[in-house]
């Protein structure tokens, strides 16, 4: 199904074609005057040119052609040259009605399909997740889901820092807690316990204790780094004391993730390129992309076009360390033999936007990746308080992801009680989805790379642009759906739209047919926000037909039939595009 968009320009360009100008020239846009029409075609203007001849003039040709098309109301030319479109209301509403009965609304999906990974997530384990979490979470978790949405084939890596000192000196911390563990033990010889010596709970005080004891005491840092390396070197105990850390913090991170509808296909960390570092490091030397700087390996990145300096990227530090160039680079060997990936998508903190400037640099210089590849990086903004410093709790420190959930959470549930429409053991359920929903789309909403300010009370509103306004419209919907029913019993499967009679009746037809344009701009420029504004805009159509039409008093029986189609659809696209963005309308707010 072609997006209504491309059908008026396909009009535009047979009528450009038959005034005797190039058919390039007929290309249509959304009116930024609604007022005046709602399309519009500037072709003649740059036409002109090529032909010598007044752009009003030129319009004026292509009106005459476009005269007795069924498809427009009103086709006029206006100085200086730009050409006004009103669609006929049977044109729309015949658009609507294959929306209707078409697989994803039309939608036009990739053929073929890509193969896409998206890395994304970056906790660390023994570490809580805290607000730094949030946003690589909720972004990366729509993009994934517009991928899919696309048809691709997308693999979605939460890509743990489960590797490095972090686990010796987690180690360390648990030895002097409890030295007479096995794991310590050089001699034993027996199975390891199943059961893991610490809970989530001590996990989380293990690893900030120790650094920060690390920092004042150079014999455990010592003890820290020897734990480190002997880990990396695959000593027994401290492979398994490593994996009790992982099933621990992977099972509290699931939990997490989950209550943020957030879901990784792949667990994979740090640890998991291990394996492939040490050859591809004697690769980079043999095929001499790597060489010696200042005792470190490092791999040129500077290219001639460059305009400022880039720092070659380093493979090994001069002691023989990896660095996270080194795990990233061989995380993407793996990834490259395991999904032949179209494009790696990294959702990353826009900080770091030098470092995979380098990373994706010396991975198509030494061939990692297939030439034809994309290395994409969505660097994100900070999420910051009112005050428009980094969020942090009053205490000054960082705010755990669950206490901010728990808090917006309370926020929603105290409006809930409030309104006295929803008891029982459904607040609690109804509130967390609206909270979920407020979190996210205020996030979303909002450019990835920008900063934004964090308002609990704003994005809890169901009033103006946030979650539970477009969550608040879809119940609207599904009430007066329900309604519907109790008058008329069930609802057809299929209804038809009839032609739009009052203006908020076509804006809401118009504002439907525009859900593949933007869907597919939101997919392109991989930027959730458009998807966002789509809905919000969506939801205002809605609402105000709802106001000015007589949906269930209606004494048109085929009329009412086709309002009832029409605000179905609605749901039903509100619903989908919710459910790409990450989260859920309940059935009552």
């Amino acid at each position: 199904m072609e997006k209504l968009i491309d059908l008026i320009s396909g009009q535009l360009a047979q009528a450009f074609e038959r005034a005797g100008y190039d058919a390039s020239y007929g290309r249509a846009s959304v009116s930024g005057r609604p007022d005046l029409c709602e399309y519009q075609c500037n072709g003649a203007l740059p036409a002109a040119k090529q032909y010598h001849k007044a752009p009003m003039a030129i319009a004026e040709d292509v009106v005459q052609q476009l005269a007795g098309s069924g498809m427009f109301s009103l086709v006029e030319a206006v100085k200086p040259g730009f050409i006004n479109l009103r669609l006929a209301p049977e044109a729309v509403a015949d658009y609507v009605n294959q929306m209707a009965v078409s697989e994803k609304f039309g939608l036009q999906q990739e053929n073929p399909p890509k193969s896409v990974v998206i890395d994304y997530g970056g906790a660390n384990v023994a570490k809580p997740l805290h607000v730094g979490h949030i946003r690589p979470a909720i972004i990366g978790e729509a993009i994934k889901r517009i991928e899919r949405y696309f048809g691709n084939q997308v693999v979605g890596d939460v890509h743990l820092g489960d590797w490095g000192l972090q686990m010796g000196l987690i180690i360390e911390g648990v030895r002097d807690k409890n030295p007479e563990l096995p794991y310590f033990d050089p001699d034993f010889t027996g199975e390891y316990p199943t059961e893991a010596p610490f809970t989530i709970s001590e996990l989380e005080k293990i690893y900030p204790a120790a650094s920060a004891r690390s920092k004042e005491d150079p014999e455990f840092s010592a003890r820290a780094h020897a734990a480190t390396v002997k880990l990396q070197q695959g000593d027994r105990g401290y492979m398994a004391i490593w994996q009790h850390i992982m099933n621990v913090s992977v099972a509290d991170l699931k939990k997490n993730y989950a209550n943020l509808n957030v879901e990784f296909d792949l667990w994979k960390g740090e640890s998991d390129a291990e394996p492939y570092i040490a050859d591809m490091v004697q690769r980079f030397r043999d095929e001499g992309y790597a060489v010696e700087s200042q005792g470190a390996l490092v791999v040129p990145v500077q290219l001639p076009e460059d305009k400022k300096e880039i720092p070659p990227c380093i493979i090994l530090k001069s002691d023989g360390a990896t660095l996270y160039a080194t795990t990233d680079l061989a995380t993407l060997v793996q990834r490259e033999q395991d999904y032949h990936p179209d494009r790696v998508i990294y959702v990353v903190d826009k900080r770091q936007g030098l470092h995979f400037e380098q990373v994706f640099r010396t991975a198509k210089k030494t061939g990692i990746i297939r030439p034809e590849t994309q290395l994409i990086h969505i660097g994100f903004g900070t999420m910051n308080g009112k005050d428009g410093k980094p969020f942090k709790t009053r205490s000054g420190g960082l705010m755990r992801l669950e206490y901010l959930l728990d808090e917006i959470t309370d926020t929603v549930k105290q409006r809930i009680l409030q309104n006295d429409v929803i008891t029982g053991d459904a607040v609690d359920e109804i509130a967390h989805i609206i909270a979920v929903a407020a979190l996210k789309y205020g996030d979303l909403s909002n450019l990835a790379t920008k900063d934004y300010a964090f308002d609990m009370d704003r994005f809890s509103a169901t009033e103006g642009n946030t979650g539970p306004y477009i969550l608040y419209t879809i119940v609207r919907i599904k009430s007066i759906l329900a309604k519907y029913a109790e008058q008329c019993g069930t609802i057809p499967a299929q209804l038809t739209i009839l032609p739009p009679q009052t203006q908020t009746e076509k804006d809401l037809m118009l504002q439907l047919s525009r859900f593949a344009d933007d869907l597919t701009q939101a997919y392109v420029d991989i930027q959730p926000n458009v998807l966002c504004a789509y809905i919000y805009e969506l939801s205002g159509a809605v609402n105000r037909f709802y106001h000015e039409t007589r949906i269930l008093s209606e004494s048109d029986p085929a009329r009412q039939q086709g309002y009832i189609g029409l605000i179905t659809l609605a749901k039903r696209v509100l619903e989908t595009c919710i459910d790409l963005l990450g989260f859920e309308a309940p059935e009552k707010m």
